[in-house]
């Protein structure tokens, strides 16, 4: 079992101010995995002090130093690979394979792609006689979910430190192992005292804490909308920079000309990779109701060969993350059912011979309306829901129709169509027949899925300040 009971502030393990537990649950066994003391508010004030005090030296390194730095931190990262994979499987129960290629993956391709844009970045551009000049921000709050824990650290802290800011991380409180081990790893790597600071918590405590601290000059927040809106309610009397990447409920627009066996499979796989926990899934299928009944013997044989099981078993699903989580996503599939959408694969339950954990049947509903719950909330689970359209104008119309914007798929033959249609989706990110992950996109949403960037180039700017300096140059005689 771990035992994760200290916060890393300035540079040093320490004790939190008052203590307080919390059992950490294993989602493929309902058993205890280990624990973490609980933050406060003064937890976060200490933590937020140091990061300020830090800030004054640090904003100050220059670009070789950071290279450096973010160069000691792969290295690290490398050395504990293992141990990373090891923990997010055990925290939130994902494949080992996942954890493996895909969740630890993303941790070390977020800091080698900031390493490599900040080896380019321009922080200064002279125009005519003023000097624009990038700084950082200053002191930075991430607060950071449970399902792809250590990608989303990663593609917040790595920015941040290029640039030169200081930061506070609070982790998901049930799925913390991963920062943990990330804060070893930045710890090992020489990190200057105080410019990374931990303290674990839930929201309404060290969340709000971080959010409305008075010393904490910007706070990114990736998690569901609701809570982002509280987050951003908790800034808005200092006035911070606030970052939100939240909910998604994102369409797959499969075109007439597409190849539907092809696309249709991959669909159904881009749900059900990770447990249906992406914020970005595809879970709204949109296919032509003239191909409908073949799209949907399709959708049945793909999910129903999603194979589910212990993270260890080799399994292609593992469990979600907790109880809760797998009580909501009944809740829908239920109430989908009642709504008129109709089983195709999977349903209400458990899995057969998976009785201990949360485990949920990969699911497909057919029948679906954009106007259905299941057809608007996210169910954020291995679910997909299928949505017929006569015209490719009524499917662009019925991929918009959401409170979402963080993501959209297209797929077809025809190129020229299918860049037709994506440049007619209110999507942060679209992907084109399946492309492949690009560690330079800028990743971020529109409407209610937030505001701001992440990834690659973009991010940095989320962590910069502009400054003008007027008369930097003489005139010309």
């Amino acid at each position: 079992m771990r035992d994760y009971l200290k916060f890393y502030i300035n540079g040093r393990w320490v004790d939190p101010k008052t203590p307080k537990t919390l059992d950490v649950i294993n989602p493929a066994t309902e058993g205890l995995a280990g624990r973490i003391s609980m933050g406060s508010a003064a937890d976060v004030d200490a933590a937020a002090k140091a990061a300020r005090a830090a800030f004054a030296s640090y904003s100050q390194t220059t670009v070789d130093e950071r290279v450096a730095l973010l160069e000691r931190i792969i290295g690290e990262y490398k050395k504990r690979y293992a141990d990373m994979a090891a923990a997010i499987t055990e925290e939130m129960g994902a494949p080992a394979a996942l954890s493996q290629n895909a969740q630890a993956a993303m941790g070390i391709g977020h800091l080698q792609t900031a390493l490599g844009v900040l080896k380019q970045f321009h922080f200064q551009e002279p125009r005519g006689t003023t000097l624009i000049v990038k700084e950082p921000i200053g002191v930075c709050g991430f607060i950071t979910p449970w399902n792809w824990p250590v990608n989303q650290i990663a593609c917040k802290v790595a920015p941040a430190l290029a640039v030169g800011c200081t930061m506070i991380l609070k982790p998901s409180e049930i799925a913390p192992f991963s920062a943990q081990i990330w804060t070893e790893i930045l710890d090992a790597a020489g990190v200057p005292a105080g410019v990374f600071n931990l303290v674990n918590g839930d929201g309404p405590t060290v969340g709000a804490a971080i959010s409305s601290h008075p010393e904490v000059d910007m706070v990114s927040f990736t998690g569901s909308t609701r809570a982002g809106i509280e987050v951003a309610r908790n800034a808005a009397p200092t006035v911070k920079r606030v970052h939100q990447e939240l909910g998604g409920k994102s369409p797959n627009i499969i075109l007439p000309d597409a190849d539907l066996k092809k696309a249709v499979t991959a669909g159904v796989r881009g749900v059900m990779t990770n447990s249906g926990q992406s914020c970005n899934a595809p879970t709204r299928m949109l296919v032509p109701n003239s191909k409908m009944d073949e799209a949907i013997a399709i959708a049945k044989a793909a999910a129903e060969a999603t194979t589910v099981g212990a993270p260890d078993s080799g399994a292609m699903l593992g469990p979600v993350i907790s109880a809760t989580q797998w009580d909501k996503i009944q809740t829908l599939i239920q109430q989908g059912i009642q709504e008129g959408a109709t089983v195709v694969a999977g349903g209400p339950g458990k899995p057969q011979g998976l009785e201990k954990g949360y485990y949920v049947k990969p699911t497909v509903l057919a029948k679906v309306t954009n106007q259905m719950t299941v057809g608007r909330e996210e169910i954020f689970g291995p679910v997909l829901v299928m949505i017929g359209y006569d015209t490719v104008d009524q499917a662009v119309e019925i991929a918009n129709d959401t409170p979402y914007g963080l993501a959209a798929y297209v797929s077809g033959s025809d190129v020229e169509q299918v860049r037709k249609v994506a440049s007619r989706l209110r999507a942060g990110q679209v992907n084109l027949n399946s492309a492949a992950v690009d560690m330079m996109a800028p990743f971020g949403g529109y409407k209610q899925s937030g505001n701001g960037r992440e990834w690659g180039d973009h991010a940095f700017g989320e962590f910069l300040e502009t400054k003008a300096v007027l008369g930097y140059e003489a005139k010309p005689a």
